[in-house]
């Protein structure tokens, strides 16, 4: 009985001629809605430029993008981090002096990886002296694991800030440092008028080349200003070396923007006279309470949405709490009044009232003097560097670390929210 079920099959209908006629064309579409018309439009950018750069790609047929081991000699290795290696490099046929940065494949199945699509993109639309420049793209002939591997080709720079700031015995004049420290905030408000985010400023990102220019460098976590549905922008908080990262970030921020990147270069304006990182933390527990210990308490009068971060709700209280004490601390270090005063200004724990990388630039410190100069060339050739200085090589910053800065105990555990940290 239950195959006789099953195998009756629902009656057909005949053909009627009262059925209406399929459309000629399909019905029409309302409008996207222009924000959500908008957003797509931001989500997809990447894809086209990965279209873009897809036809860079190598395939059997013929070769269309420049082969790493025929065009480019590699010197030494400069760098190493996360997102891949940098070596100096020469141009074969030029002799140019090139850097050039592995892009890591490993955790690729297929395809491009997207945090290169991203570097790429924006680095296509910035052109400013203060920034990086790419200049190439390039593949090597050989294969890692299976898998091609690709090349980011930059515009060579002799040291980073991190090197040159370990040189204890390198002096820095005053107006050096004033002319250098103005180059970043100019690089910071041009990527800021740009809509991009830097997201990883540290001194080991900023470039020094040997005619007296800084460049911001290392945009692998860059992104473009976005816009949720409630017109905040919606980020990771994943993101900034741990020693730079500021309070908000450390307690679970996601809605942020360019403050974020103004407390990482205040940190850096601090090491031209600390030669050391000023926040060293050895997890993020402990960096809140290092800037606590220097900005003060962190609470709902000095931080609005303070309640509203997970991580403040789940830490100990204690570990909170502090007295602000940055201009006093820091005149022990900083003989001149107006560069305290705008570090003291960037460390504001509530990050609607940093200022912005414009507002540094308008501030005394940088309008008095003695007045920074267009460039530090005169530095350069001055310190008569017997090679170049980086941050990997030098053993500096965060590859640093001396044993009396080892915690004698492991440190105190951090709620399960917390996100676990990575310096690099």
């Amino acid at each position: 009985m239950t195959t006789g079920i099953m195998s009756q099959q629902p009656p057909v209908a005949a053909p009627s001629s009262s059925v209406a006629p399929l459309p000629r064309h399909p019905p029409s579409v309302p409008p996207l809605n222009p924000e959500k018309r908008a957003a797509r439009n931001l989500n997809m950018a990447v894809f086209k430029n990965a279209i873009e750069v897809g036809s860079l790609v190598p395939n059997d047929a013929f070769e269309l993008m420049r082969v790493e081991d025929i065009y480019y000699s590699r010197i030494i290795k400069i760098g190493q981090g996360t997102f891949g290696e940098v070596f100096k490099a020469k141009c074969v046929k030029t002799g140019t002096i090139v850097a050039l940065k592995k892009i890591l494949m490993e955790n690729e199945k297929e395809g491009f990886p997207i945090t290169a699509l991203r570097e790429i993109n924006m680095l296509k639309s910035l052109r400013h002296p203060n920034v990086t420049e790419l200049v190439d793209i390039c593949s090597s002939g050989s294969k890692e694991k299976g898998k091609t591997v690709f090349f980011l080709v930059f515009a060579f720079c002799d040291h980073d800030l991190a090197g040159i700031l370990a040189k204890n015995n390198l002096i820095i004049s005053a107006v050096d440092a004033k002319t250098m420290l103005k180059q970043m905030f100019e690089g910071l408000n041009y990527i800021h008028g740009c809509e991009v985010l830097h997201r990883d400023m540290k001194t080991a990102n900023i470039l020094v080349s040997k005619d007296g220019y800084l460049k911001l460098a290392d945009f692998g976590l860059a992104r473009p200003k976005i816009r949720s549905k409630n017109n905040a922008p919606c980020y990771t908080n994943r993101v900034v070396t741990m020693w730079y990262r500021p309070p908000e970030l450390l307690l679970g921020e996601r809605s942020y923007a360019g403050e974020i990147d103004v407390w990482g270069a205040g940190c850096i304006m601090a090491e031209f006279w600390t030669r050391t990182p000023i926040f060293q933390g050895h997890t993020e527990q402990h960096q809140l309470q290092l800037i606590c210990n220097m900005c003060g308490s962190i609470n709902e009068s000095t931080m609005a949405k303070a309640r509203q971060y997970p991580v403040f709700r789940d830490i100990d209280p204690n570990f909170l709490r502090g007295s602000r004490e940055v201009t006093a601390k820091l005149k022990k270090l900083i003989k001149i009044d107006s560069a305290v005063d705008l570090i003291e200004r960037i460390f504001t724990l509530e990050p609607s009232m940093r200022p912005t990388a414009h507002d540094a630039l308008r501030h005394k410190y940088f309008n008095e003097e003695p007045l920074p100069k267009e460039n530090f060339a005169d530095f350069m050739r001055s310190a008569a560097f017997s090679g170049s200085l980086f941050e990997y090589t030098s053993k500096s910053g965060a590859h640093r670390k001396p044993a009396q800065q080892r915690p004698t105990r492991p440190p105190p555990q951090v709620p399960r929210t917390q996100m676990v940290d990575r310096i690099f």
